[in-house]
Order: C-alpha cells, then structure tokens, then sequence
C-alpha cells in the first residue's frame, strides 16, 4: 500500500486535513492504521458551522489531536481595513491574495521540517488536477506531495465512507460537493463540475487556492528521492481500500 511505504522512507510526513470527503478517507485510514503519520488542518477563520463539527467528530471518534494553523492576525487586520472582509470578490487577484494569507504561508508553517505531505486529491475533480502524479516533488515547499487518492473516482470515496461508517461533512447532504471558506463555497446542481460550487464567479481555470500550484516536478527529482518512490509501487494491499493500488 502507497501509505505504507509514505510512513516508512518519508518520515517526518504529514496529512493535510480540510475535512472533505476524500479526506476523510483519508482520516480513516491513517487514524486506524499510520499512527505516526500527523495531521493539521489550515483554519483560514471563515469555515463553515457543519466543518468545524466535523473536526470535533474526529476528535471524539479517532482520539486524533488534529493540530490548527492560522492565518497571521496582522496580515488578516491589514486586508480587512484596505479591502473590507469579502475583498475577495472584487478581482481574482484579491481572491488569490486572501487565499495566500488564510492558506498558503500557514500551510508553509504546517509543513516547515517535514519529508513530505499526503493531500486528497483526485485527477477528475479538476482541469488543474488532471496532470498531477501520486507523488510528486513539491518545488514550492522543498518536499515530496503524495496523492493517494488520486485515481480514485468519486463513487469510490462515497462507497468508502458508507462500508466503514465513516463520518462525513453534513454540507455535502445539501449539494456541497467540494467544501472550503463558506463565503467562496456553495452548493452545486445536477449536472455542474464537482468543483462548480468553489468561487463559482471564476474561470476553471483559476480556480485555484495557491497551496496546489502547476509548477511541479517528478518524484524522481534527485536521486536520493527516487529510491522511496519504487519501493511505493511495491505496497499496493490494503483490505480497508477500494483501490489499493493508489492508497
């Protein structure tokens, strides 16, 4: 299995938790099998009611301490008072300024001294996913980015979450498909891209946070990196997984 290999040859590695249904398969599957692999989740201060719930339905079910990073208070003051509080909405480059504050320099705070990073991304969920590899070097951060999900189909994960009982974001009983800030996230129609419900007012093609850029390089990037990832091919059975092949 993917996750095996992650936990043996990249430790210190963490989990990147936003509580979504990927990763709570996720969750699952390393609050009951990885014990030493961490989790944190970014909380940017404008989450939805039902995700913070969520975080403490983890907390009681899998005794898991998920830690919080937050957003510098001061930056958050400075756009507040040039911007007011939904800037955002005002051009994409203010949007992608206030995911930077509230996601990207927290998740470099989360990350500092680490091997590598596990996130729930799938290739289907965007046009900006569908180039992504399982595990890649992430330039931005200088470590390895694992997707073990990546493959997965979205039947997958819901098949996943409903065999093991696993709890889930209750926004996603509304329509929520993809579930971030609740002033940039709705619920979508039949019919719409997954990702239709995140700033919906934006092209696909910039819909993006900034913590998942499309300047990536190969897993393989130096030598030292690429012994680890043949040995991931290698552990692909896991009876917990609907595709063990990738987790």
């Amino acid at each position: 299995m993917l996750l095996d290999a992650v936990q043996a040859d990249y430790a210190p590695v963490v989990f990147a938790n936003s509580f979504g249904a990927e990763d709570m398969v996720l969750t699952d599957l390393i609050g009951r099998h990885y014990p030493t692999i961490e989790m944190f989740t970014l909380d940017t201060g404008r989450l939805p009611e039902e995700t913070y719930n969520l975080m403490q339905q983890v907390k009681d079910n899998y005794h898991i301490d998920v830690k919080l990073y937050f957003p510098e208070s001061a930056a958050v003051e400075k756009y507040v008072a040039q911007y007011g509080p939904n800037g955002f909405y005002g051009s994409v480059e203010l949007r992608k300024a206030c995911c930077h504050m509230r996601k990207v320099e927290p998740l470099k705070r989360a990350l500092r001294g680490k091997h590598a990073w596990i996130t729930g991304l799938r290739r289907d969920q965007a046009p900006t996913r569908k180039d992504l590899t399982e595990v890649e070097f992430d330039a931005d951060n200088g470590l390895q980015k694992i997707s073990p999900l990546l493959d997965w189909e979205l039947t997958d994960v819901w098949a996943y979450l409903k065999e093991f009982k696993v709890p889930y974001n209750l926004l996603h009983n509304k329509g929520y498909s993809s579930i971030g800030c609740a002033p940039c996230t709705r619920a979508i129609t039949p019919g719409e891209d997954v990702r239709a419900g995140r700033w919906w007012w934006e092209n696909p093609e910039t819909k993006e946070c900034g913590l998942h850029p499309d300047g990536r390089h190969g897993a393989a990037a130096t030598s030292a990196d690429s012994a680890p990832n043949q040995s991931l091919e290698d552990k692909a059975h896991d009876p917990h997984s609907r595709k063990s092949r990738s987790t």
